[in-house]
This record gives C-alpha cells, structure tokens and sequence, in this order.
C-alpha cells in the first residue's frame, strides 16, 4: 500500500511516497516535466512492493502531462480538487507552505481515502479540443468587448454618434456595420467634404464592397449626421492612423471569433449528445457547443445533483444550534465558465419567450413572484441542468 504524493507546478514536480502509519518509502524529491524523468519516477513506482495509487490535484492544466504519462504506463492515478487537499490534515496552526510538505500532505491525504480515490481517465481528444476551443472563444470575447468601447470613445472624437447609427445588432459572421464603415470613413470630414450625390456612390460602391445591403434612405442620415456634429480630434494622418489600425484589429479579431464559433460546432457535432442538446430552447451553434464542452460527457456525473453542483450552483444547509438558515447564496465550488455559459442561455429564453418551454414557465412565474434579478436566474439555472441531465441522459441510452 504505496501512496505517492505529487505537488505539481509548471516545469517541475515534487514526489513524496508514502505507507501507512506515517512510513516515509522516499523522501520529497523534484522530478522535471521531461520524458526522461517520467520515466525514472515509472520505474520507481513499479519497482515498490504492493499496490501503488498516485495521488495530485487539479492545478490548472500543468497536471495533464504526468498524469496522462503514468496512465498510459498502466498505474493507478486520482487528481482531486485543490480546496480537498487544502481542508485537509491541517493540525499545526503554522502557515507552513512548501512543495515538499505539500507533497506528503497529498500524500498522506491518499492513504487516508484510498478507496474512495476516484480513478483519473483522460478526456477524450474531441472533447479536449472543444473545451480549449470555447476557453479562447471566451478569452476573445471579453478582448472583443474591450476593444469595442475603445474603438466607441475614439470614434465619439472623430464622428461621434457613427456606433448608434446603423444599429449593433451584428451580421452572421459577428461583423457590425458601424465598425466596418468607421475603418474607412474615418473622421467626420470624410463625408462632409463630399457632395450629397458623391456620398450616395461611394456609399453604395462600400456596401456592395463590404457585402451590406444599400439603403438609400441612409445616406441622408449619415449626410447630416456627419454636418451636425463636431468633432474633436482633427482629420490628419495620425488621426487616421490609429482610427483605422484600431477598427482593423477589431475586424481581425471577430473574423478570429467566428473561425473559432464555426470549428467548435464541427467539433461538438462529432459528439453523440449533440442533436439532443441542440434541440434545447436557448441552445444554438453557439451555446450548444459551449455547454457541450463546460458539462463534458454527461454520463461521468452519478446524478443530476452532481451535475449541478459542478456547476457550482447548489446550496447547502446550515445549522447550528438554534441557528438554521434554510435560504443561503451558491456555493461557486465549481465551473464558473459553465455558469457564464448558463446565465447567457437564460438570457436567451427570456428574450426569445417560448411559452411551451418549461423552463421560461419557471422564469416567468418566478419574475411575476418578484424575484430579484439573480434568485431567479440562479433558479432557471438549475431548472434547465435539470432538464438537460434528465433528456441527454435519455437519448444517450437510447442510441
């Protein structure tokens, strides 16, 4: 009965080896993130008498390296979450924190659950993929957003009033009108330099360009928009300049977006559940996809409460004494992209109000009941995961 403790950080790991009744079989040592090393700590491993389990936490992504390694050398490995080793063995009331006694505590943690160490099982490719894929979709779109009201407060001092004008509703392929107009009208000047008849052709010579439908009405609002404001950054070269870069990185980084939106749902269509959840209200190639990717395979979860508390959504009791609060906030113990993931597919519903769906039912009772803004939403959250559990669970065990 070997349990081997790993503190992982990037680069490098530190490996303690433990057996019961406090026995050290090897001393904290670091071991390099190269295939030379991973394979002395093999050997070690298989060379100790009885059963072996290796035990480490989820630390971001540097884990993934060693521990598909030692699984695919045959060896018994469980990587449980951070808070579960931190919680525990905390007998000393000094702040003690080095890898080396990090790696006796996982270790020692392992000999204390040893049956219940869940056993680690690599994801599968596809689903790697698409969860790595919807990470930098959500890491773009948060640069989108930045970049977005940075190209607002630039343009409102060389044509302010341009970002309302044609709307912010964005085409199919993410594109705005506004942002693409902005890159090549750059300043007020622009067009009020132009005759109204000259704006009409070169207007309609850059939507036939850009692939937006001409509008003639538009050329007298933009006209008069353009005569009507001031602006106050004048219309040279340096002006134009980091107008034009800023509204061109922006352009590159929505084509990037949409690149991205398009491979994960190819990807997410490989996978078996996909007609199942794309049949959910609120879910398109969009969402669907992101759910996909944040939930993972559904069979992994034993219940729909498991689920549920994954996302980080479930409330525990609390009592104490004469103190018991029924009513308490979420727990956030869990995928906080997967509740950001929820919360848009909410959004969607309630805009979207599909009266026969159940879960805008639920919404919609909860709102006329005067609930705030977020209890109803963490609750519509928890409705639709419950659905999802019950009907992807279904399909999968019908196919």
């Amino acid at each position: 009965m070997n349990s081997v403790g790993i503190d992982v950080s990037k680069g490098k790991s530190t490996v303690a080896i433990m057996r019961p009744f406090g026995e050290i079989v090897a001393s904290p040592f670091e071991i390099n993130h190269t295939e030379e090393d991973f394979e002395k700590l093999v050997s070690q491993i298989k060379s100790l008498k009885g059963e072996s389990r290796i035990v480490m936490e989820y630390t971001g992504r540097y884990y993934e390296p060693l521990a598909n390694y030692l699984y695919n050398s045959g060896l018994y490995i469980s990587v449980v979450n951070a808070i579960l080793i931190h919680d525990y063995d905390n007998y000393s009331i000094r702040r003690v924190k080095t890898d080396k006694k990090d790696a006796i505590k996982i270790a020692n943690y392992g000999l204390n659950r040893w049956l219940d160490l869940p056993e680690y099982i690599p994801e599968e490719e596809l689903r790697q993929a698409l969860k790595i894929y919807n990470r930098q979709f959500t890491q773009y779109t948060k640069l989108k957003v930045a970049l977005i009201n940075n190209l607002i407060a630039l343009s409102d001092q060389t044509f302010p009033g341009i970002d309302g004008l044609f709307g912010k509703t964005p085409r199919k392929d993410g594109h705005q009108k506004w942002i693409d107009f902005i890159k090549d009208y750059w300043h007020k000047d622009c067009i009020t330099t132009k005759t109204i008849k000259s704006l009409e052709r070169s207007y309609q010579k850059w939507c036939s360009k850009n692939g937006y439908h001409y509008q003639s009405n538009k050329v007298n609002d933009i006209y008069q928009l353009a005569n009507q404001k001031v602006a106050s950054m004048p219309a040279n070269a340096n002006t134009k300049l980091i107008i034009t870069e800023t509204a061109k990185e922006l352009i590159s980084l929505i084509d990037a977006l949409e690149k991205i939106r398009q491979e994960m749902n190819r990807i997410a269509s490989q996978l078996p559940e996909y007609p199942a959840v794309m049949s959910l209200h609120g879910v398109g190639t969009t969402l669907g996809p992101q759910l996909i990717a944040e939930i993972g395979d559904i069979r992994r979860f034993h219940s729909r409460k498991a689920l549920i508390a994954y996302a980080g959504i479930d409330s525990s009791p609390y009592q104490s004494g004469t103190i018991d609060i029924k009513s308490r906030g979420i727990s956030k113990r869990g995928s906080s992209a997967l509740r950001k993931t929820l919360f848009t597919v909410m959004d969607c519903i309630l805009r979207h109000q599909q009266i026969d769906d159940p879960v805008y039912q639920f919404l919609d009772k909860k709102r006329a009941e005067g609930k705030h803004y977020y209890v109803y939403m963490i609750a519509g959250c928890n409705k639709f995961l419950r659905i999802y559990y019950a009907r992807i669970s279904a399909y999968l065990n019908s196919i």
